[in-house]
């Protein structure tokens, strides 16, 4: 069975258009009756759509005679270390504020499977049975996520000056501290959400603000989070961006893994130095749910996406932003971020994200695309994948030579209007 509302990160959309109210307390109810009445742990993000939808997602666990316990702002993967029976997240991630959404991990902090999110759309017009469940608060989840990720992450960071946007989001009031407890020195940017202002020109998706203060204040470097906390990416002295991918090459070597799990995205760079270097890699589709499986399937520890999710799961359960950029600044030892990051070799990458009414690729498209990647060789690649969040066809298009990219990805990119436009 198709699943009908979730994507590749959960259920999403514009607040009252794709995600109603009605529907997110009738998720919060499949959640309990899908649990058997469970003890579901609800944490949200800063959108002003949050309060409202936790209200809605919480009293649909009560209603089917479950019990919510609402932590208030949280980062994501504290929910997901924090979960009950199941753990939920009132949530768009990365996307601007209209936008609200709802992650769900089991009791393990894992994000449900394809077969699970299908078994709980199936409940979604099911009647709530028995007595109704109840709502409760609690004050201390936060101090307890804060001192479980600096004291299994944490180094001592004396001497290093960090600029650290929070993207308006849910690590506003969590990710400077923390800097500044490991002796760090740090400039807090986008730490006031009103609601309004998540990932506004801001955040992981939008590095510019970053680049400009890192560079004017003369930083070290940037760590920038997206509006969960899900998601991190990094900006080094010249004010140049340090993606998922770079991220994760220096964490594979500081880390001494003989393994790692990227998906499809992944540069073709990072796959020749893990190679010079022995290390398997493991390729997934995209989104970090299925590298968190590869990881648990192949015994792995350390995997994450080009966009910024870093996985870890030496004491951790999902993928932390706050905790994988304290890894990275505990792996420069010494190094400027410059000099961490050069170690891999970066192809060229062009990507274009086509809005499309119709996100089904037909077969025509996907033979002309491995006739194409056949001529490449190793030279380079293209990629075609419908977004799991969006409606649009995303582009890639990688090459030794940019011009090369470039031109592969205009040409796809005419080939995907042509069919879906």
């Amino acid at each position: 069975m198709a699943r009908r509302y979730f994507g590749t990160d959960g259920v999403r959309g514009i607040v009252g258009q794709d995600l109603t109210v009605d529907l997110v307390e009738r998720l919060g109810r499949a959640s309990a009756l899908w649990s058997r009445g469970g003890r579901v742990f609800i944490g949200r993000d800063t959108r002003a759509s949050g309060i409202e939808l936790e209200e809605a997602f919480a009293g649909g666990v009560a209603s089917a005679g479950g019990n919510a316990v609402l932590g208030g702002v949280l980062p994501t993967p504290a929910v997901a270390l924090l979960a009950l029976d199941l753990g939920a997240v009132i949530s768009a991630s990365h996307n601007p504020p209209e936008y609200n959404g709802v992650k769900l991990f089991d009791a393990d902090g894992q994000k449900l499977t394809d077969s699970a999110e299908e078994k709980l759309e199936a409940l979604l017009d099911a009647p709530a049975v028995g007595e109704p469940g109840q709502v409760d608060h609690v004050e201390v989840a936060t101090d307890s996520y804060f001192e479980h990720i600096l004291d299994r992450f944490g180094s001592d960071l004396s001497g290093l000056r960090i600029a650290v946007d929070c993207a308006n989001g849910a690590y506003s009031g969590i990710a400077p501290q923390a800097f500044e407890r490991l002796g760090a020195e740090v400039a807090p940017i986008a730490a006031a959400p009103d609601g309004e202002n998540i990932n506004v020109g801001c955040g992981a998706t939008d590095l510019s603000l970053l680049q400009g203060i890192v560079t004017e204040g003369r930083y070290d470097l940037g760590i920038a989070f997206d509006g969960d906390g899900d998601r991190m990416l990094a900006v080094d002295a010249d004010g140049n961006g340090v993606d998922g991918d770079q991220i994760l090459a220096i964490l594979a070597l500081d880390l001494k893994v003989d393994q790692v799990a990227v998906t499809v995205m992944t540069n073709l760079g990072f796959h020749r130095l893990m190679g010079e270097r022995g290390i398997r890699v493991l390729t997934t589709d995209v989104g970090d749910r299925y590298v968190l499986e590869a990881l648990r399937g192949s015994g792995g520890l350390l995997g994450g996406e080009q966009s910024g999710h870093i996985i870890y799961l030496r004491d951790h359960v999902t993928g932390d932003g706050l905790a994988a950029a304290l890894l990275l600044c505990g792996a420069l030892k010494g190094r400027t971020l410059q000099e961490a990051a050069a170690v891999m070799p970066r192809y060229p990458q062009v990507q274009e994200a086509i809005p499309v009414a119709d996100k089904k690729l037909p077969p025509s498209l996907m033979a002309e695309i491995e006739r194409i990647n056949g001529e490449l060789g190793e030279r380079g690649r293209v990629l075609v994948r419908p977004s799991g969040t969006e409606p649009v066809v995303r582009v890639l298009a990688e090459a030794q030579d940019y011009g090369e990219a470039r031109d592969l990805c205009d040409r796809i990119g005419a080939l995907v209007r042509r069919e879906l436009g």
